[in-house]
């Protein structure tokens, strides 16, 4: 649960920073390749190339290509046509993905976790929901993209994690994951990357930095670290206490207009709903128990 919490904090910046610095001045599959390639670089020592059951070599690459992949590559799409609140209020559907592809791996279903996951879209969706810009359809379905990119990753890797286990940490074999996401960045670049559109600042250029090691290297293998220490139910409600967290750091640091008293009240729902599938989790996973039986 701490990996998430602190993650969360981390990309909570992320989305600000793409928007003021990066969309529309630095070409997207440029700054997404950027940011495999920087983050992969970090964990190529560590990696081992021998050793490493076939299927979760395959599975890590496969888990990349869609969360550092074709996520990275939708979201900054997605900044073209959307603002950040509107960015982080679409990400609301992410927790139901979590849990129906969880369900549906596992062949089970979970109530609770589910009518926790609902709870934890509503307290989101409270915060920013007002109106919808000209630029909605697209925007709209590239975030959904990202999202169901985003939640089957994350399952994928929680799942293969428990039925591949290994007598070595996660970060030997965690480098598979950013040659999953250079498979789908690259030849993305090659096609459709605009070479005019480089950075022409070094601010822009530790931004990438930044986003590379700190929020991609660092943070996704925290994150996919921290998956597997929880329920889908709970990692579920986490992807949205990142909603809350993001408009708090765009109002604050770059004084964007927001509605204090619905962030408060949405972010109050969001950690209701996560004490609820906390509370519960027991009698959620008895269940499940008596159905495999």
């Amino acid at each position: 649960m701490r990996y998430l919490v602190c993650i969360t904090a981390l990309w909570a910046f992320s989305f600000s920073l793409i928007d003021v610095y990066l969309a529309g001045k630095v070409d997207g599959d440029f700054a997404v390749l950027t940011r495999v390639v920087l983050a992969g670089l970090i964990f190529l020592p560590m990696t081992r190339w021998t050793g490493v059951p076939t299927p979760l070599k395959l599975g890590t690459i496969a888990v990349g290509s869609l969360m550092i992949g074709v996520t990275y590559l939708c979201l900054y799409r997605s900044f073209l046509y959307l603002t950040v609140p509107e960015v982080l209020l679409f990400t609301v559907t992410t927790p139901l993905y979590v849990t129906l592809l969880d369900d549906a791996l596992n062949k089970r279903f979970s109530p609770v976790a589910l009518f926790a996951a609902i709870m934890s879209v509503f307290g989101a969706a409270y915060i920013r929901y007002d109106g919808i810009t000209e630029a909605f359809i697209t925007g709209f379905f590239l975030i959904q993209i990202a999202n169901f990119a985003f939640a089957a990753g994350q399952v994928g890797y929680a799942n293969l994690v428990k039925r591949y286990p290994v007598d070595f940490p996660q970060r030997n074999f965690f480098g598979y994951f950013f040659l999953g996401g250079l498979i789908v960045a690259g030849p993305s670049y090659l096609i459709f990357g605009n070479a005019t559109m480089m950075p022409n600042s070094l601010l822009q250029w530790g931004i990438l930095l930044w986003l590379g090691v700190g929020a991609s290297g660092l943070g996704l293998y925290l994150w996919n670290k921290g998956a597997t220490l929880v329920d889908a139910g709970t990692l579920a409600i986490m992807n949205n206490m990142l909603i809350p967290a993001g408009i708090l750091v765009n109002l604050v640091f770059w004084n964007k207009e927001a509605d204090l008293g619905k962030l408060a009240i949405g972010m109050i729902i969001i950690l209701i709903s996560l004490w609820v599938n906390h509370k519960y989790r027991n009698i959620k996973l008895g269940n499940q128990a008596a159905t495999v039986t």
